[in-house]
C-alpha cells in the first residue's frame, strides 16, 4: 500500500497549492502557509477515512506525510536541531488542528471563523475558507477512500 500512500500525499499536496487559497492570506504564499493549508486537508481526511483504514494504515500514512514534511524542511536547508524542533511544533499542531477539525459539523459559522483564524494569518475573507473546507467535506463524504489512492486526481469542488 506505501504507493497508495504516496498518492493520497500528492492528492492532498494537489489540494493544497490550489492558488485560490492562497488570495486571502496576509503573507501570500509562505511555507508555513501551505503546511498549514495541507494539516487543515489531511486533517479532513483522517476525519472521513480512519474508518476505512486499519489502525496500522492509519499510521503508516501519517508516518509517510510526517517524513515528507520533514525532507521538504531539510530541503529549505534547516538543520537537523531546527528540523526536530520544527517537526515537533508541526506534529503538535497537527494534532490541535486534527481535535478541532472532529467537531467542524457541529461548529457554526463564527466558530468555523474563529478555527481558520487561529491558524491562518487571513486577511478579511474568511467566509472564503469555510466554505472552501465545506465543499471539501462534502466531497470527502461522497467518495470512497480508494479515490484518494489513484494517481493524481482532477479534484474540483
Amino acid at each position: 500500500m506505501k504507493i497508495d500512500y504516496l498518492n493520497i500525499y500528492n492528492n492532498l499536496i494537489k489540494l493544497t497549492r490550489n492558488k485560490n487559497l492562497y488570495l486571502n492570506l496576509k503573507n501570500y504564499d509562505t511555507f508555513s502557509d501551505r503546511l498549514i493549508i495541507l494539516l487543515f486537508h489531511y486533517s479532513f481526511f483522517l476525519k472521513f477515512y480512519k474508518s476505512q483504514m486499519s489502525i496500522n494504515e492509519s499510521q503508516e500514512l501519517f508516518d509517510f506525510i510526517i517524513r515528507q514534511i520533514e525532507l521538504s524542511i531539510r530541503e529549505i536547508g534547516y538543520g537537523d536541531v531546527s528540523v526536530n524542533k520544527k517537526m515537533k511544533d508541526y506534529v503538535n499542531l497537527f494534532y490541535l488542528i486534527l481535535e478541532k477539525i472532529e467537531t467542524w459539523d457541529n461548529m457554526d459559522k463564527t466558530s468555523k471563523i474563529s478555527l481558520i483564524r487561529e491558524f491562518m494569518n487571513i486577511k478579511d475573507n474568511s467566509d472564503f475558507f469555510i466554505s472552501y473546507f465545506d465543499k471539501y467535506r462534502d466531497f470527502l463524504l461522497n467518495n470512497p477512500l480508494k479515490i484518494f489512492t489513484k494517481d493524481i486526481l482532477k479534484l474540483k469542488f
